[in-house]
């Protein structure tokens, strides 16, 4: 099958139409994260995380929002799984909060909340649905970002401390575990732009940043072997890297200077992250711009092989293309260090409430691509899906959130995966972002992404018809 990436005009007969069957065993799910849902900021021993002290900054979080109680999940979990269940999920993704677990981001293991991920693994475990945990989705304990975060060899180290510590409790349970969530994410926006938490704004400290994040996952990674862990994954944003000529026509001819702002954007953005873990070594390209940004100090020798350790499964969160073009004179742009002659452009697509183009013959490009370059790692989609506008209206059934945007927007993306899978990528699964309409980051509660409602002055959840058709979707595993 021939990829495209047309973005003008109606989608390919692939993505409408036509029933696609997936591959039996086929993983079907939801994602979540710690700080975006759990709440219960204070209780049971938790310390301040740093998107406790980012929210508390003003300006940061539209509205000044923070995560204090977010969907309250801690206190409602046994509801959510129960919710789970009746939409028929198999799988659910969650992630661990360092700072409920390990206050200080070392030493003593804060046991009452080591307690509360075993009562959610129980009841995952009672309800039928597999855990898939996440160990680092962006909470770093305030402690250690107070001797220097991830710009500190040292995190990198304490992480695999407290994977260890969290394998122990929960191991026996649990046998799909990631080290980080989209390291490039906080490194670059966390690091570089500022716009994340901690809110750094210095392209040496991010790419510092972005090498501790790969040297974590390589300890962790060796950590959780050495206490047994089955199935380990790597989790990172990705997106095929395409000029705005390449987005209206792929074959399109480029110029020698837009091809090589492909190619450097790429290197940051897909290939810094994998390519040490899967083949032990940076590209040139990366290296060049980190040399002349702080030099390459902080690349000790035997960092590589740390990092480049066998890794089961790279999760793959989609949301659109990366698009760029070459623009000499562009002023420097501090999430990408290295790239102060390239324009980031857009497409012509419909937008979702998040301004992000919708364009599902990129995920297609992009698994097949990933497959192809990296032929020894399953993928699975471990985050994809859309914010929108929700209404909740009311009729004589009762209340409702009709989201057709949202339907539409993941059933084309469902079948952007089927047409990989057809194409050769090794597919295991599909997790939807998210479960609950929760805390979005810098947006706050402003962005809605769940495809269940939570009204948050009540905490009272409401399946969206996008929930009702995705336990559709799973029943069948696949698209009518």
């Amino acid at each position: 099958m021939t990829m495209t990436v047309t973005t003008r005009g109606t989608l390919p007969s692939y993505l409408t139409e036509g029933r696609a069957v997936f591959p039996e065993g086929f993983v079907w799910g939801a994602a979540t994260a710690s700080y975006q849902i759990e709440g219960a900021a204070r209780d049971d021993g938790r310390a301040p995380s740093v998107w406790d002290t980012f929210a508390r900054t003003p300006g940061k979080v539209a509205f000044g929002h923070t995560g204090d109680v977010a969907c309250d999940h801690y206190h409602r979990y046994a509801d959510d799984v129960r919710l789970m269940r009746e939409l028929g999920l198999r799988a659910y993704r969650f992630s661990i909060s360092w700072p409920r677990v390990q206050p200080d981001g070392t030493g003593p293991i804060n046991p009452r909340g080591l307690d509360f991920y075993d009562r959610l693994v129980d009841e995952l475990a009672g309800a039928g649905i597999t855990p898939y945990v996440t160990l680092y989705h962006w909470d770093l304990p305030q402690t250690l970002e107070d001797r220097g975060g991830w710009t500190s060899r040292e995190t990198a180290h304490r992480l695999a401390d407290y994977a260890e510590a969290v394998y122990a409790r929960l191991g026996d349970r649990v046998s799909n575990w990631a080290t980080l969530n989209e390291p490039w994410v906080q490194a670059f926006l966390g690091y570089g732009s500022g716009i994340h938490a901690p809110g750094r704004t210095d392209a040496a400290s991010a790419l510092r940043a972005a090498h501790h994040f790969l040297l974590g996952h390589g300890l962790a990674t060796q950590a959780l072997r050495a206490a047994g862990a089955q199935e380990i994954m790597l989790v990172i944003n990705s997106s095929p890297v395409v000029t705005p000529a390449q987005s209206a026509d792929p074959a399109a001819e480029l110029s020698e200077a837009d091809a090589e702002a492909v190619h450097r954007v790429d290197c940051l953005l897909n290939k810094q992250m994998l390519d040490p873990v899967l083949r032990g070594s940076y590209p040139e390209e990366v290296l060049r711009i980190v040399e002349r940004h702080g030099g390459l100090d902080h690349i000790h020798d035997g960092d590589l092989a740390d990092i480049h350790q066998r890794t089961d499964l790279i999760g793959i969160n989609y949301y659109n293309p990366c698009v760029v073009r070459s623009s000499p004179g562009e002023p420097a742009n501090p999430a990408w260090p290295g790239t102060e002659d390239i324009l980031f452009d857009g497409v012509d697509a419909p937008k979702t409430a998040m301004d992000w183009p919708i364009v599902p013959t990129g995920l297609s490009r992009l698994l097949v691509r990933l497959s192809a370059d990296y032929p020894e790692v399953g993928l699975m989609v471990t985050e994809n899906g859309a914010a929108f506008e929700d209404v909740v209206t009311k009729d004589a059934t009762g209340e409702h959130v009709h989201d057709t945007d949202r339907t539409a927007y993941l059933e084309s993306h469902l079948r952007a995966v089927h047409a990989a899978v057809e194409a050769g990528a090794d597919m295991r699964g599909y997790l939807v972002w998210s479960l609950l309409d929760n805390f979005e980051w810098a947006e706050g509660y402003n962005r809605r992404f769940g495809i269940v409602h939570v009204d948050y002055a009540t905490q009272r959840r409401l399946p969206k018809d996008s929930a009702l058709w995705y336990r559709g979707v799973i029943r069948e595993n696949g698209l009518a």
